[in-house]
């Protein structure tokens, strides 16, 4: 049976898949083949730039051919070295096969035993791997992140001027402004979004237990540390991790999930608060015709955009918080625990993706209900106690807040009214009170 969108088992090849088809390119076993080929193909050319003796003599016409094995890399090629892995029950060196079944067609046989010189599959492994992440980061999920960032800066300035009545521990407290608090989730992700920029993408390339033993015995006078770290650093915009056991310690990597964790989590604390706040009423929601809110209830709008959101978010956590905390670990100089679990790397990127346009799509969706906002902030007098009080420390009144406390914890509603009959007891100047009842809820909304 071939997978359909329909029999896959993941929902993100399935349900999902038209949100996550861009990641394809990068995390699909497809694409780690042709990583694998990138590296092993840019390697025999950099050892025929050292020049290595043997290999004296290329020119940039056989490079561009040699190239082309990964660049034209087609379903066809992948399907071929699976086949090879069918016999060898080895990935890494079905693609070695693979490739020397290139070189051939090429009439460079004998420069064959220089595929692979000296490597472990983890050199491949450990630079294929990093090497698709930091790819898979710059073509989608930064644009992703960006789309999303965006569509918040322009509701802070939206809803820069709109008063809103806050909410600590439920309760009702000193008003903000809704711009204001959509500025607050920007600023964190910017934060998080810098570190995460920081953190290189470090690959391990240097033999089977790291120390270049391979390298150094056939060529000792060759400085294989510098031509490694030549190789990731500038042939392959990575960072050079040494030294290192047979493994790429992955602590640089760990720290990447732990920022996109951090990121994601972020964007859950922002689909919660405008989940609460579609609850409350502040927000309607945009009707598509022909859309069912619910199965029962024809009223019902429900805000479930930002529910698919956490959701997807939360399982994309999950498993960037082991892969952070597993990865790092390994049994003396290597076991085979991190190989499996790199394999689902693309699926906490895929589910966080999938949150990213979610939410994107529940925010796109939202219609201000001002009128509500208002009416909330009118019956809510009593929290421009704060600011009486704190006017009267101002003037040196004796126990301010003692004196709000008494009018505000009754059972009896604060009104405009109330408010204005307490500041008229007061013993305090004319100036005073005309200043005090200057404040309502809607304008006392700081800076």
């Amino acid at each position: 049976m071939s997978i359909s969108m329909l029999n896959a088992i993941s929902p993100i090849d399935g349900r999902y898949r038209s949100k996550t088809d861009s990641l394809a390119g990068f995390f699909s076993e497809e694409s780690l083949i042709k990583y694998r080929v990138l590296v092993e193909i840019e390697y025999f050319i950099a050892l025929c730039e050292l020049p290595l003796p043997q290999l004296k003599g290329f020119d940039t016409a056989l490079f561009k051919n040699l190239r082309t094995i990964y660049t034209d890399f087609s379903s066809k090629d992948a399907q071929a070295i699976k086949d090879i892995e069918s016999i060898t029950n080895h990935d890494v060196k079905a693609v070695e096969y693979f490739i020397k079944d290139k070189f051939d067609a090429l009439q460079i046989s004998e420069y064959k035993e220089f595929i692979h010189f000296g490597l472990t599959s983890q050199d491949i492994n450990n630079t294929a791997i990093p090497l698709s992440i930091k790819d898979a980061i710059s073509a989608v999920y930064i644009p992703e992140y960006n789309t999303l960032l965006s569509c918040l800066k322009g509701l802070v300035k939206e809803w820069s001027e709109i008063p809103l009545l806050a909410r600590t521990h439920g309760q009702p407290a000193s008003p903000t402004r809704l711009g204001k608090e959509v500025d607050v989730f920007v600023t964190r992700l910017n934060a998080q979004f810098e570190v995460l920029k920081s953190i290189p993408n470090a690959a391990k390339f240097g033999g089977a237990t790291g120390n270049f033993n391979a390298h150094k015995v056939a060529y000792p006078t060759i400085d294989w540390q510098a031509f490694a770290a030549n190789f990731l650093n500038e042939k392959l915009g990575l960072h050079h991790s040494f030294p290192t056991t047979q493994i790429e310690h992955y602590d640089h990597m760990a720290n990447l999930f732990d920022a996109l964790k951090r990121i994601n989590t972020i964007v859950i604390d922002l689909d919660r608060d405008f989940w609460t706040y579609v609850s409350m009423d502040y927000f309607k929601q945009k009707i598509k015709k022909g859309e069912v809110g619910s199965s029962a209830m024809p009223h019902k709008v429900n805000p479930i955009d930002f529910e698919n959101s956490e959701g997807n978010l939360g399982i994309a956590n999950a498993i960037f918080e082991h892969l952070s905390a597993k990865l790092p670990v390994s049994r003396l100089q290597r076991d085979l625990t991190d190989s499996t679990v790199l394999r689902n790397v693309g699926v906490p990127f895929a589910h966080t993706i999938i949150a990213f346009k979610s939410t994107l799509k529940g925010l796109q969706k939202l219609l201000l209900n001002t009128p509500k906002i208002a009416q909330d902030l009118e019956n809510n007098w009593a929290v421009v106690a704060e600011a009486i009080q704190t006017i009267l420390r101002r003037e040196g009144f004796s126990n301010p807040y003692e004196a709000l406390k008494g009018l505000t914890r009754t059972n009896a509603a604060i009104t405009q009214d109330s408010i204005a009959d307490f500041i008229d007891t007061l013993e305090v100047s004319e100036a005073i009170k005309t200043e005090l009842k200057a404040i309502s809820p809607s304008n006392y909304t700081g800076i």
